[in-house]
Order: C-alpha cells, then structure tokens, then sequence
C-alpha cells in the first residue's frame, strides 16, 4: 500500500557532531542573537543558539535546502522544488495551555511549487521575493498561477532554458532593488561555467548589465553592511571588500574552506565554510594548495581586524552548508519542520 500524502517527510538521519569555541555561546548571548543554517548536503537547517555557556543545536529535515531570506517574522526557505514560507508566532503554548519557553516559534504556513529550479540565494525587497534561479540563469519572483516569473537575466544570456548556463548564484540589493549578482563565468551554453570554474567567477551591476569583477574563483554570497560591498571568493577561501567602481577585490579575511553563506552582525562576519565533497563540480580550486585539509562550519570574523573570533565546526555528519541567517533580538528560537508529528498538533485561526 502506497503511503498515506499526509505522511510527514522522512530523512535519513544523519549522525550529526559539532563543537564550538568557548566564546561562541557567549558571544550570542551578548549580542542577543541566534544562527540558523541551510546545508543541502545534509538536507537539514540547524538553528544554533546559547544555551548557558554551550551551543545547541536544533535540526529540522527539508529536501535539498539552499537559500533563506528574513522579512521581519517572515522566513523563506529554497527546498528542491518548493519555497516554504513560515511565519514568526513569537510564542506558543503546549497542550496543557503552559507557555512555551522561547521567543521566537517560526511555522510553516504554505509552500510554492517552483519544479527544480535549483533555487540558490533569495531576499525580499518591499515584502516580494526574490529568487536566484540558478537552472534558468535568471532571477525570478512568485506567482500562484506560475512555476516562477522572470525578471532578469544577465545580457549575455539569451534564452530561458534550464541550462545552468553562467551558475548564477548570489545577490545583493540597494535601496532600488536588485543591484548585484555572482555567477561562475558569463557562459551562454548548457554547463558552460564548468570550463572554466577556478577563473571565469563575475560580479554583474544588475541595472547596467555590466561585469564589475571577473577573474574570480567561484564567487558567493554578494552582500552590502556597513557601506561597503561584500563577496566571498569561495575558491580561495576569502572574504573580500568590493570596489565595484575599478573592480577591486581587497581581501580581509582568509579562512581554511571553501566559502558559502555570509550573514554580518555588529562588528562581526559570520561565514560558511565547507569541505570539498564533489570534486567533479568544486575540485581543482585555489584554496586546495593553501590548505590540506578543510574544515566545515561557521567562521566568526571581526571585520574591523580580520581575525577569526569564535568558530563552530562539524566533526561529523555535515560537510557543506550553504546559508545563514542571524536572527537578531532571538536568543530562545524554535522551528516546526515536517518529519515531526508536532507539526499536526499546531493550529492558527482568528479568534
């Protein structure tokens, strides 16, 4: 008998390790924040806050997830063929009516069927999203009556098609809009970007069309904090300021992994950092020579100085991640996901 399409999803389980540095917690505590992470390699997010001076750790299973963007109470999150929407409830109680000990309960409320568009990075602008559809080489917005709507595509792409032609990836807005994006190479053929992965990596002015940077090894997570833009040079394991005006990549920041995932809080850029799983897609990168081994987790860097401050690393279980998000004025978060029965016992309706 076929299962029941109300089952809850199930995962297989990894057996997951962690440790942190002994400021981690405290770190979190002070600035009133907590992390949530996407790994798609483990298909798990993990919501990391303090817990007295120690780290926990809270996993939730989803298919493939990529790309979170924050609105406010407002979460998306990129899961294989889908975007889930949740909603910040603030608080929840339990069956006996007893409230429930966090400040932030995020809950699924609807999901968006995209087909596999292998949706990458996301962010809302004025209360849309918007979505880097990396298949289609394009960014695109949701409409119910669509898989996705196309809003831009770099010139030297010259059709819709799911090709993966350029690996467009990252973005970053202004007070306009979409401003920025990365992608692997300006290729206009099927895989394309392949050829040429450890120097072809472009950053592209979005309104112009223009190429601003090129040259680089695998660019990610495009961001723009404290007047300054931001890009990862995953390749070489960097962390680079921007200068779109002449192109100029200045490192700040070098750190023993291949980057992915870029969230920055007061002082401090909080970076993913991953092993080298698929060498066939991430092999023969810079940051390989520099370093024998690479380490997976999140790199704490003081941008003021450039020294990595607090680090948490996975010792098993996880080897990629893929986002962050700091969750600012949360230090006691909680989230519902699918594979647990939890989820059937939650009720939202007007009073």
């Amino acid at each position: 008998m076929p299962d029941s399409p109300t089952k809850p999803l199930t995962f297989p389980e990894p057996v997951v390790g962690f440790v942190h540095s002994t400021g981690f917690a405290e770190l979190c505590t002070k600035l009133k924040i907590s992390l949530l992470v996407s790994t798609y390699q483990a298909q798990r997010i993990v919501l990391f806050s303090a817990n007295g001076p120690k780290l926990s750790g809270l996993m939730r299973g989803f298919e493939r997830p990529t790309g979170m963007a924050l609105d406010g109470k407002r979460l998306a999150l990129s899961a294989k063929n889908r975007i889930w929407f949740f909603d910040d409830i603030g608080s929840a109680y339990d069956s006996d009516g007893n409230l429930l000990p966090y400040d932030s309960y995020f809950v699924p409320r609807y999901g968006h069927v995209t087909g596999d568009i292998a949706a990458h990075e996301m962010h809302f602008h004025r209360g849309e999203l918007i979505v880097v559809n990396t298949r289609f080489s394009c960014l695109c917005k949701l409409d119910q009556h669509w898989s996705f709507v196309p809003t831009w595509r770099p010139p030297f792409i010259d059709a819709y098609v799911a090709e993966d032609r350029c690996h467009l990836n990252g973005l970053v807005l202004d007070s306009n809009g979409p401003k920025f994006a990365t992608a692997l190479s300006s290729s206009n053929t099927r895989d394309g970007w392949r050829a040429q992965k450890a120097t072809g990596g472009i950053v592209i002015d979005i309104p112009s069309g223009e190429v601003v940077a090129h040259g680089l090894a695998m660019p990610h997570s495009p961001r723009f904090y404290d007047n300054k833009y931001w890009v990862l040079e995953s390749g070489k394991g960097e962390l680079h300021v921007l200068d779109p005006q002449n192109g100029k990549c200045t490192p700040v920041a070098n750190l023993l992994g291949y980057l992915r995932g870029l969230a920055f809080y007061d002082r401090y850029a909080f970076i993913g950092t991953c092993k080298i799983r698929e060498k066939s897609t991430f092999g023969g990168m810079p940051i390989e020579l520099r370093a024998k081994e690479l380490k997976c987790g999140v790199q704490v860097v003081d941008i003021v100085s450039g020294q990595t401050v607090e680090f948490i690393e996975f010792t098993k279980g996880i080897e990629e991640l893929f986002d962050i998000k700091v969750l600012p004025g949360v230090t006691q978060p909680h989230i519902l996901g699918f594979e647990d029965d939890t989820i059937n016992g939650v009720y939202l309706f007007p009073k």
